[in-house]
């Protein structure tokens, strides 16, 4: 195995990890928030919710992101790896960047607990939690079965 197909393996295997990493995360912050928009505002448990939420944010799904975006820009820009003549890899760009948005708009609630401006019931956030699910099944079939 030459150099090249020894790293295009290794970037494809990190990016498969960070991309784990950040769906698991973007699937329980939701479910946190359904919670945590149940508990009384000031209550012990709403403050163990904000230091959770913010740590997973953070911490975890943040980090995890960054890091599938920079494996799977690297394979973008290697030679030979994508053909952007395939209409499977713009609907997956386009649920990836969906996806982005929806990481930014749970960053934004992360803030909106913190300071216990939350207005949404617990229905909302159960609806919500299923959103990087869809988008993810969407990639995968995308990237797997390549439909088109």
């Amino acid at each position: 195995m030459d150099w090249a197909s020894f790293a295009e393996t290794w970037v494809k295997a990190l990016h498969v990890i960070s991309v784990i990493a950040w769906i698991a995360g973007m699937m329980y912050l939701p479910r946190l928030f359904v919670y945590h928009s149940a508990a009384e505002k000031g209550s012990i448990q709403s403050e163990t919710f904000k230091i959770m939420e913010r740590r997973l944010y953070r911490g975890i799904i943040t980090p995890a992101m960054i890091l599938t975006w920079v494996f799977g820009l690297t394979m973008v820009f290697t030679p030979g790896i994508i053909d952007w003549h395939q209409g499977w890899v713009w609907v997956k760009a386009i649920s990836v960047i969906l996806l982005s948005g929806i990481h930014g708009y749970y960053g934004r609630q992360v803030r909106a607990f913190a300071t216990d401006t939350n207005t949404r019931p617990q229905g909302f956030w159960r609806v919500v939690n299923e959103l990087p699910f869809v988008l993810v099944i969407v990639i995968v079939i995308m990237v797997i079965v390549r439909p088109f």
